[in-house]
């Protein structure tokens, strides 16, 4: 069990709206800076063009370190003359694994320098995660989400196709037991470490809904603050699986809410998601209008 008051680690990211914060008057900022991944999920098709789409892993455009504080200062401007919401938040999550790309450490650097009141968070797969926590928390980064689609190898081979560990490319059940391993120990670290955790799960009926509440006591115990249950986008290798439906969803979340603490307000938002959740800002028409004016 993670040592430290996970009830003062909660006060400390009220403003964060992943994380309990209020919707309404903290807003968020994904910056899509990582787009290399070192593994490959079945339900993972990425594209980096597609502005009507909101899922993870799209964005309109891969940004540079210095684009992405450039993205920043826009967003917090607008999001200051609208009035309201403030940005509060500022994020890695993709479209690749954030933990594959050095650049992104760049990009927290330079925010950090330029906005030190701003909150940083990071989205992984946790492949990288021991190996990387402490040069996550010198980055200042002080919430993190791990996302773990299965507890056991024989379910992680059905979920994952392959990872990119130590050099290798490894398949089957032989890679999703690493990469359990490495989440398993990353949750642990980073718990131990203060930082908020919160465990993302994709729910695939008829492949891992069978670990869904095991997996819950389980990071419970390594020291996590929150899980969030997400119903499959049916894409990729699972495109032919139906969506659960929001009664399923809403079942699922209240039995594992007597295990652990439940984020139900997630939007699967996209790799380059900016303001208040559920009302993103149109980035291109945002960009485009300061170029006109500069």
């Amino acid at each position: 069990m993670a040592t430290g008051c996970p009830m003062m680690k909660m006060k400390q990211e009220t403003d964060h709206p992943c994380f309990g914060g209020d919707h309404n008057k903290a807003g968020r900022i994904h910056l899509p800076v990582a787009p290399g991944c070192n593994i490959k999920c079945g339900f993972c098709e990425r594209k980096f063009d597609c502005v009507n789409e909101s899922r993870p892993g799209i964005t309109s455009k891969v940004l540079t370190p210095e684009q992405a504080l450039r993205r920043v200062e826009l967003v917090k401007q607008h999001m200051e003359k609208q009035g309201g919401a403030e940005l509060k938040v500022v994020g890695i999550a993709g479209p690749g694994d954030p933990l594959a790309n050095p650049k992104t450490f760049e990009a927290f650097r330079l925010v950090r320098e330029k906005f030190p009141e701003m909150k940083l968070c990071l989205s992984t797969n946790g492949l990288r995660l021991p190996e990387k926590l402490d040069q996550i928390v010198e980055a200042g980064v002080t919430s993190l989400t791990v996302t773990i689609n299965a507890l056991t190898p024989e379910t992680g081979a059905k979920v994952y196709e392959w990872i990119h560990f130590a050099g290798t490319k490894i398949r089957g059940e032989e890679a999703a037991e690493i990469l359990l391993m490495e989440q398993l120990k990353g949750v642990e670290m980073a718990a131990k470490a203060g930082m908020m955790v919160k465990v993302n799960h994709v729910y695939i009926p008829g492949y891992n809904d069978h670990e869904t509440l095991d997996l819950a006591v389980k990071v419970r115990d390594l020291g996590a603050d929150m899980m969030n249950i997400m119903p499959i986008i049916p894409v990729g290798k699972f495109a032919h699986v139906e969506r659960p439906s929001e009664f399923t969803m809403e079942m699922v979340r209240n039995q594992a809410e007597l295990i652990l603490s439940q984020a139900r307000h997630c939007k699967q938002c996209r790799a380059d998601a900016a303001g208040v959740v559920g009302k993103d800002i149109d980035l291109e028409a945002l960009e485009a209008a300061s170029a006109l004016a500069s």
